[in-house]
C-alpha cells in the first residue's frame, strides 16, 4: 500500500484570502522544525503559525535542557511572540519572520536551510536539513479538527525526515548539531481555541523515531486503553477505535502503513505530567510488529494554542535490536484531561 505523497510545492504554499473572500479566524498554516543534541540533553523547537485571516503569523524559536522546565521562562532561550505581521516570503522564498527565524529551500521538498539570531547576538543557529524520507501526506492529527474543516479550502499536510547538520550557539556557548529530525507542515486547517477542544479526548502524543534511512516511523495518539492509562473511564472512547490518528513506517526505503498502535506510559513527570517513560508497539500492513522504549532526557512546557497544554521533550528511543535514537516527543491536551491526570498524580 503506497502512501500518499505531497508535491515539493508544498513547502511554500502560504495562500492568503483574495479580495473580497472572508475566510475563518481559525484557518492556520504552520512550518515546524527543530533538532537535538542528545549529549547536552538539549532541544529546539522552531515554529510558525500562519493566521492568513487577519493576516498575521505567531511563532520563533525554543530551546530547552534537561527535565526541569515547568514553566516558560524556565527553558534556556525562548523567543516565541503571539502577534508578528505576515512574515516576508518571495514566490520562491526564503520565508523571515519579525524576530529573525528564516527559512530557505534550496530545492523544494528535498533540502531546507534554518537560520536564526537573537536581537543580542549570543544565541544564534544554522542547520541544513536534507530529506531521507518521502513528504508523506497527513491530514488532521487532533481528534475533531477534522469536523471542524472546510473541505473547500482543500486543507492539507505532510510530515518528513530530515538529517540535520549545522551549529548552535547558545547565550555564546557553540554546540555541532548532527542528527535526524522530523519537519511538518500544515495548509488551510482549521484550529479552533474552544474551552475543553473540539472533542473531548485524553492527551496525544506523538513520537517520530528514526534510526537512518533504513528505518524511520511517525504516529499520533492517545495512550492505548488496552494499557489502562489514567484516563480510562473518564472519556469516552468507542471500543474497537484505533488509538492512533496517524501512523507510518519506513523501512529499507519502502513505506508502510500502520495498521495498530498500542502506547503505553510507565511514568509521567511529577509537574508537567507528560510521559517521560513509555512503550510504543506498532503493526504495520506486511505484518510486522515493531517496540520501541522510550526515556525522556529532556522535557519542557512551551507555548501552544490558548485552550491546549503543549509539551516537548528530548526522548532516548531504543529498538528490539539494541539500536539509540533521539529526537522530539510531543503531547497536547486540553483542560478537562489535564484536571483528571493532575489529581492522579497529584494524589499519587
Amino acid at each position: 500500500m503506497s502512501l500518499p505523497i505531497v508535491s515539493p510545492q508544498a513547502d511554500l504554499l502560504l495562500p492568503l484570502p483574495q479580495p473580497g473572500e472572508r475566510w475563518a479566524s481559525h484557518l492556520v498554516h504552520t512550518h515546524y522544525f527543530g533538532f537535538s543534541i542528545p549529549e547536552a540533553a538539549l532541544g529546539a523547537f522552531i515554529y510558525i503559525r500562519y493566521q492568513p485571516a487577519f493576516p498575521l503569523c505567531q511563532g520563533g524559536v525554543c530551546i530547552f535542557s534537561g527535565l526541569d522546565n515547568v514553566n516558560l521562562m524556565d527553558i534556556d532561550f525562548l523567543d516565541y511572540q503571539n502577534t508578528m505581521p505576515w512574515p516576508q516570503a518571495e514566490p520562491d522564498g526564503p520565508i523571515e519572520t519579525a524576530n529573525g527565524l528564516r527559512i530557505t529551500y534550496p530545492e523544494l521538498g528535498r533540502h531546507a536551510q534554518v537560520s536564526y539570531q537573537s536581537r543580542d547576538g549570543a544565541t544564534n543557529f544554522k542547520i541544513d536539513q536534507r530529506a531521507i524520507s518521502p513528504l508523506l501526506a497527513r491530514g488532521h492529527v487532533v481528534p475533531g479538527e477534522d469536523t471542524d474543516a472546510d473541505p473547500s479550502q482543500e486543507p492539507g499536510g505532510f510530515e518528513q525526515y530530515m538529517r540535520c547538520t549545522g551549529s548552535l550557539t547558545l547565550h555564546g556557548e557553540t554546540h555541532p548539531i548532527d542528527c535526524f529530525a522530523p519537519r511538518d507542515r500544515s495548509w488551510r486547517q482549521i484550529r479552533a481555541e474552544r474551552q475543553g477542544g473540539s472533542v473531548a479526548m485524553p492527551g496525544v502524543g506523538w513520537s517520530p523515531i528514526c534510526f537512518g534511512e533504513d528505518l524511520s516511523w511517525s504516529q499520533v495518539s492517545i495512550e492505548a486503553p488496552s494499557g489502562h492509562p489514567l484516563w480510562l473511564g473518564h472519556f469516552d472512547v468507542p471500543a474497537g477505535r484505533p488509538a492512533h490518528t496517524f501512523a507510518w513506517i519506513c523501512v529499507d526505503g519502502e513505506t508502510r502503513a500502520i495498521t495498530d498502535v498500542r502506547r503505553k506510559v510507565h511514568q509521567h513527570h511529577p509537574r508537567l505530567y507528560s510521559a517521560t517513560r513509555q512503550t510504543v508497539e506498532a503493526d504495520d500492513e506486511s505484518g510486522v510488529t515493531h517496540r520501541f522504549e522510550g526515556t525522556a532526557i529532556a522535557a519542557a512546557a512551551l507555548p501552544a494554542w490558548p485552550n491546549a497544554t503543549f509539551r516537548d521533550h528530548v526522548y532516548r528511543w531504543e529498538a528490539e535490536d539494541g539500536r539509540v535514537s533521539h529526537g522530539t516527543y510531543q503531547e497536547l491536551w486540553f483542560d478537562p484531561y489535564h484536571s483528571v491526570i493532575r489529581r492522579h498524580l497529584t494524589a499519587a
